[in-house]
């Protein structure tokens, strides 16, 4: 249980308010600005605008996946109002609050470090990582689905990457009974490609492998698909790509050579956002809780 504990929310999609419902139903005191076209807001939340006001007092502050950008501006769907988070912002919150987030830019870091808080980036835990990885390939999916005119059974799919992405986007399209190969860059990952009944190869040996490809799903977060590359593939391949933007795909030229190429951020919270959201709050929960058992041992 959270009781007693207060957490202040910024902002954020419909994830955040599967994390904001959680959290109230573990008696935390809960704050939220941002959510003022919030249709049917939960019972215990007190909704209010931006201010230093806001986060006084907070022991945690949640912002969105994505956090803000490199000016403050915090991305928040249920609301047409700005939210930015200013260096007065962050000198209102007490020196013991940790500040959440899925993912920091040097701005976030930067303010945190200034004030000495402690800051937490949950889409770095593994488990948040695999989770996430459910709603992301079931996405890319009914991407290529829906953006090409044959079935992914019987198809050559292939996978750059074989993290945690990779490795569940490989084996959802072994179930759906693709002809899998997988593009990696480690010999371990090689053996496990391998082991799983797929058709690995070294990612510098791209160009070999892409001439009679039909699908793409790259996780590698640099320029990997060239224009060079993309010259190779047949024009009827479908290219999702999963990596971190700007991804990994000359989109210029593959639109060029009339091949189809999607850049697809931020899967979870727009296929599954409920799930997505479920996932986050559990890492929160647990995240929370660990700390608040920490400072008591140390009282």
């Amino acid at each position: 249980m959270l009781t007693g504990v207060r957490i202040v929310f910024l902002g954020g999609d419909a994830r955040q308010i599967e994390v904001i419902r959680k959290c109230v139903e573990m008696d935390a005191t809960v704050s939220a600005a941002g959510f003022d076209k919030w249709d049917s807001p939960c019972e215990g939340v007190s909704l209010g605008g931006m201010s230093a006001e806001l986060l006084d007092g907070a022991d945690v502050l949640v912002l969105p996946t994505v956090g803000c950008d490199d000016e403050g501006h915090i991305s928040a769907k249920y609301t047409e109002e700005p939210l930015q988070l200013l260096t007065e912002h962050i000198e209102a919150l007490p020196s013991h609050c940790t500040v959440y987030t899925g993912m920091a830019k040097e701005y976030l870091k930067r303010l945190c470090a200034q004030r000495g808080l402690e800051l937490v980036e949950l889409l770095d835990r593994d488990d948040v990582a695999i989770y996430n990885s459910i709603p992301t390939a079931e996405g890319a999916l009914v991407m290529a689905i829906q953006n090409t005119d044959f079935t992914i059974h019987g198809s050559k799919a292939m996978v750059l990457g074989m993290g945690r992405t990779g490795f569940t986007m490989a084996k959802s399209l072994q179930g759906l009974g693709a002809n899998v190969t997988m593009g990696v860059r480690k010999q371990d990952h090689y053996a496990r490609a391998e082991v799983m009944g797929w058709s690995p190869f070294m990612t510098d040996q791209l160009l070999e492998h892409v001439k009679d490809v039909d699908y793409i799903f790259n996780t590698i977060p640099s320029l990997i698909l060239t224009a060079k590359v993309i010259s190779q593939m047949p024009r009827h391949t479908c290219i999702v790509d999963l990596a971190s933007a700007p991804g990994g795909v000359d989109f210029r030229y593959a639109e060029k050579r009339g091949i189809k190429a999607m850049l697809a951020p931020g899967l979870p919270g727009i296929v599954a956002p409920k799930s997505a959201g479920m996932i986050m709050a559990g890492a929160l929960l647990q995240s929370i809780s660990e700390r608040i058992l920490v400072k008591g041992d140390k009282q």
